[in-house]
């Protein structure tokens, strides 16, 4: 009597092939929950197409028509500047109590810390929605957002770039009876000026991008010049402020890129 072998798949192709069933299921239920079907993009392409129809050709006259198009990209540079610079600079000193080489007492490292973590889990869009109920629609609240996640996205990585810094000139200066805050004027702040600068041209880069979203939910500049064009349909003006922004987002990129790679590249601030 003859016997018939059963190949059994292995353990790990097992495995494998459950994750593969489970991830299956897991995105079917969630396309379904939220209605969501690829195919009506084709389908329902033609939507696309009129609105392209639409937005064509872009209405560049709107930029010497209506002032206050100009106004409101001048007022978007001021928003990430603002918000850079004070942010920064807040990230700045936040670092010095949050790094083990600078600041000695542990309750003050920790309590920096957790607050810079706080503000760093929340979003910019519940940070604006806060400051727009707290002070009204605008750019000052667009700024105070732009201040809360400078100082969140940067503090840490100030924190990490303090406590790497060379120890070798620090304890050379403290070894002939400097105080804390000479080691730090004279050793720490000249390491690590070259990359604060670099960062805050980063974050002012970064800071532009957000500028223009949190304009949308009230936080002023072109987001909320967009944001009204849209509301209206004047979709002739919406191609032409996303082209213009467009082009801002690149000509800021490019200017940061090259003062970074200026900076430290030449280490002339070093």
């Amino acid at each position: 009597m003859s016997t018939i072998e059963i190949i059994m798949p292995s353990k790990r192709y097992r495995q494998k092939a459950t994750i593969f069933m489970v991830s299956a299921i897991f995105i079917l239920l969630a396309c379904i929950y939220l209605n969501f079907n690829p195919l009506m993009f084709f389908t329902e392409f033609h939507f696309v197409r009129d609105l392209l129809g639409e937005m064509f050709m872009p209405n560049y006259q709107m930029l010497y028509e209506n002032t206050s198009t100009g106004l409101s990209i001048l007022q978007t540079l001021s928003m990430a500047f603002l918000g850079t610079l004070y942010g920064g600079i807040i990230a700045f000193l936040l670092a010095f109590l949050a790094a083990t080489n600078t600041m000695p007492y542990k309750a003050v490292r920790v309590i920096t810390q957790v607050f810079v973590s706080v503000l760093r889990m929340v979003p910019a869009l519940v940070v604006v929605l806060i400051f727009v109920i707290a002070v009204g629609p605008g750019s000052f609240s667009g700024v105070l957002t732009l201040v809360v996640v400078t100082i969140g996205s940067f503090a840490k990585l100030f924190t990490e770039t303090i406590e790497n810094v060379e120890a070798g000139p620090g304890e050379a200066i403290f070894s002939v009876g400097a105080s804390r805050l000479q080691v730090i004027r004279y050793s720490i702040i000249p390491q690590i000026m070259p990359s604060f600068i670099a960062n805050l041209l980063y974050a002012f880069d970064v800071n532009i991008r957000a500028a223009i979203g949190l304009g949308i939910f009230g936080g002023g500049g072109i987001g909320f010049q967009l944001q009204m064009a849209k509301s209206v349909l004047h979709y002739k003006d919406v191609m032409a402020l996303v082209t213009i922004i467009v082009v801002l987002v690149i000509l800021v990129e490019k200017l940061s890129d090259y003062l970074r790679m200026k900076i430290l590249g030449d280490g002339k601030l070093s």
